[in-house]
């Protein structure tokens, strides 16, 4: 059953996913620890702060912030949205431009999500299992 981007059940379902297929996953070579702060989310009390962590080698994503990131954006829910399940860096890099994200720290290392998050087919079938469990909400 679908859920909505971002909640409690979505980060499960997605981290269920992303276990799946860890074995087949390349390393992600560049370190990011970036926290989120997501407004206007349709649902709970209208924010969420949630994190991304590639540290490992891995990426991790899960709610609640890291104690020592490397940045810290605040966007909209609906940007949020479009940015992480459609991946699409153009997306991403208007909607800076455009004020809709804000940036607090090392803003390269927003930049090199870009290069760092793979954009194989392995990745592809990933967010494709992950849209399939997104409500449209």
């Amino acid at each position: 059953m679908p859920n909505p981007f971002l909640s409690a059940e979505w980060i499960a379902e997605a981290r269920e996913i992303r276990a799946k297929y860890e074995d087949q996953a390349p390393k992600i070579p560049i370190s990011i620890r970036m926290n989120q702060v997501i407004t206007k989310v349709p649902f709970g009390d209208g924010t969420i702060n949630s994190h991304l962590d590639t540290s490992s080698g891995e990426l991790v994503m899960d709610l609640g912030h890291l104690d020592t990131p490397d940045l810290t954006i605040t966007t909209d829910y609906a940007t949020a949205r479009h940015i992480f399940l459609e991946r699409d860096p153009q997306a991403g890099m208007q909607a800076f431009l455009g004020g809709k994200i804000r940036v607090e720290g090392d803003m390269t290392k927003m930049m090199q999500m870009q290069i760092a998050m793979p954009n194989d087919d392995l990745a592809m079938k990933v967010a494709a299992e992950i849209m399939a469990i997104t409500s449209d909400i």
